[in-house]
């Protein structure tokens, strides 16, 4: 029930001015969101580098409908990623792309090509691109243009899911040498018949991907707040004898910034996923869409730095 109002007020006009015009909101946009344009991305870049971060761009237009909306957005990527080497914060930062931004829903041929086009713009910007997971029905597909991307552009990114039955195998295939994988929990509302539903098998099977990933041969992304799966990915480098250059650790931006200090004065990598754009109403009632819970999540983000 709850998820469906949130749904229902992201598409309320009258909704999102309402809380667009609240000052509370103002205060939870910039606690997570870094802003509007470009300028505000590369403000939070130069921040982030500062204390040590890397950073990972998202320019929030994932809900695409046309071509033209699609070319719009791979247009604003390679402008940013043009401006990020610029300003010299590459290879520290770099993107993080959802193929529904690009056109996949209607049409895969043309998220390939948008795709394509952003990861050789990376490259001339001395960085990488990730393409990040969404719901299941996805999962093939953005794994198919994530294997045609590496032929010639090997170090993109993947993002795999834990609470996806199918995520250990996913990660069996994809913990070759070089392969960046970001592992989070995921977020998306999905049936039980592909996805654990219970807390405790979530957090079990994220445990069991984080061992695939960081006995092999790849370059492990663990995204993830919960300090109990931190605390066990640092006893796992240990164990899989894995240097701090071999993986890194990821967050969000806004959340436990305090603790994404900490990783980077113990000589870890924190990079932190920054969005930004002027759909930021949208990207907020998503996250809380999907996953209720996100409600209490970012209350208790906003209310401690922590």
């Amino acid at each position: 029930m709850l998820r469906s109002a949130i749904l229902a007020a992201s598409r309320n006009p009258r909704v999102e001015r309402l809380i667009a015009t609240a000052p509370v909101t103002r205060d939870v946009v910039r606690r997570f969101v870094a802003g509007t344009d470009l300028d505000d991305a590369l403000r939070v870049g130069h921040e982030l580098t500062g204390d040590g971060l890397a950073a990972s761009f998202d320019f929030l237009g994932e809900d695409t409908r046309t071509p033209e909306q699609a070319e719009a957005v791979r247009d604003e990527y390679v402008r940013l990623l043009s401006a990020l080497a610029a300003a010299g914060l590459t290879p520290a930062a770099e993107v993080s792309v959802k193929l529904s931004a690009l056109g996949q829903r209607f049409d895969e041929k043309l998220a390939y090509e948008n795709a394509r086009a952003i990861c050789a713009a990376a490259a001339a910007a001395g960085t990488s691109v990730t393409l990040d997971m969404e719901d299941h029905a996805t999962t093939d597909s953005t794994l198919d243009i994530l294997t045609r991307l590496r032929s010639d552009f090997p170090n993109t990114g993947a993002v795999l899911q834990a609470y996806l039955r199918r995520t250990e195998s996913d990660c069996r295939e994809l913990a070759g040498p070089a392969s960046r994988v970001r592992l989070c929990k995921g977020a998306y509302r999905e049936p039980e018949t592909v996805a654990y539903a219970n807390r405790l098998d979530i957090d079990k099977s994220y445990v069991r991907c984080l061992n695939i990933l960081m006995s092999g041969e790849g370059y492990p992304m663990i995204a993830t707040h919960d300090p109990r799966l931190i605390a066990i990915t640092e006893d796992r480098a240990k164990w899989f004898d894995r240097a701090p250059e071999t993986f890194e650790f990821q967050m969000l931006y806004g959340v436990r910034p305090d603790e994404q200090l900490r990783l980077v004065g113990a000589g870890y990598t924190m990079r932190v996923y920054v969005p930004y754009g002027t759909q930021w109403y949208g990207y907020l009632m998503r996250r809380l869409a999907e996953r209720p819970a996100n409600v209490a999540f970012f209350a208790r983000a906003l209310a401690s730095r922590k």
